[in-house]
């Protein structure tokens, strides 16, 4: 009897409470534990701590253990953070959609990229980022960085609308437009063995025998004829960076990102007529149905890019 009169989590409606403790639940989880989601939700551990035992008493189930061990999801628990996840995108393309209707721009944008952007003088990002939001000032956007598999993925999932990426990646059933050609060139730290040789001693034989600092997202194919050493490796530009500052590897980094430290003499260009090369990029959404949002940030990077290729 005590059994049939009991229900079940599922059969629990949910309140604006139970959402409000479910994103606090996916954001925990986003953070890796309690501690690190202190500032993003602007809480203290404790009340972080109260508002898990409250969701876990509504749930009936438990989601992490927290302790000395350290943070870590139940099977339960990452059931629920899928479902979060889900249910989140969902309510993002409601309001989205209920924007379409009533012939405004509202809702989540969210606007994936990968890092080092900021120092590139053909984007203009900045510039699209307000034109953006003048014209859709009730959207709120979502900006993140990751890499091109990360980025690749989320526009497949529905995480991301609108990616900005290397134009190889570009995953199927997509519209994209190639934006620009970043220059990539070979790098070392003032304290590398190669920072005092002649651009003309700097062999491919030579250079292939120097620890080499590559992407994690990047095949490791031969690069301008070299066959790099791989010894170390950064999805992101401020990792390969601090590498090659440290002395002990080469690399290539984009010209606008490194074009501050070589002034400064701390790295230098490794013979940029022989080992450079161009990465095009471009910005990625959906074909089918792409939120009007997405397509007016897309627009409105494209407008803003200082060169722009004709599709």
């Amino acid at each position: 009897m005590k059994q049939a009169t009991k229900r079940s989590a599922d059969s629990v409606p949910l309140s604006d409470v139970d959402l409000r403790l479910l994103r606090i639940f996916a954001t925990i989880v986003n953070c890796n534990g309690f501690s690190a989601a202190q500032i993003s939700l602007g809480m203290s551990q404790a009340t972080i701590s109260t508002h898990m035992r409250h969701l876990e008493d509504r749930l009936r189930v438990r989601l992490c253990e927290r302790g000395r061990g350290g943070f870590f999801l139940t099977e339960e628990g990452r059931q629920v953070y899928d479902a979060c996840l889900d249910l989140f995108g969902s309510l993002d393309r409601f309001q989205t959609a209920m924007g379409d209707v009533v012939g405004e721009l509202g809702g989540v944008l969210s606007f994936g990229t990968v890092d080092a952007m900021v120092t590139n003088p053909a984007l203009n990002l900045d510039l699209a980022i307000a034109a953006f939001h003048r014209r859709a000032p009730r959207v709120t956007l979502e900006l993140d960085v990751a890499t091109p598999q990360i980025l690749s993925q989320g526009l497949l999932s529905g995480t991301y609308q609108l990616v900005l990426m290397p134009a190889p990646a570009r995953p199927v059933n997509t519209t994209a437009q190639v934006l620009f050609h970043e220059t990539q060139k070979l790098y070392c730290g003032r304290n590398h063995p190669l920072f005092g040789v002649a651009d003309a001693d700097l062999t491919p034989d030579l250079l292939s025998r120097q620890s080499f600092a590559g992407r994690t997202y990047m095949p490791r194919l031969p690069i301008c004829g070299v066959d790099f050493d791989w010894q170390a490796a950064s999805p992101h530009m401020e990792g390969t960076l601090i590498l090659l500052l440290s002395g002990a590897f080469i690399g290539f980094l984009p010209e606008h990102y490194a074009a501050a430290e070589v002034q400064s003499g701390r790295l230098r260009v490794l013979a940029a007529d022989r080992f450079t090369f161009e990465d095009p990029f471009q910005i990625v959404y959906a074909r089918q149905s792409p939120p009007r949002a997405a397509v007016a940030l897309a627009q409105a990077i494209i407008a803003n890019c200082a060169t722009t290729e004709t599709p």
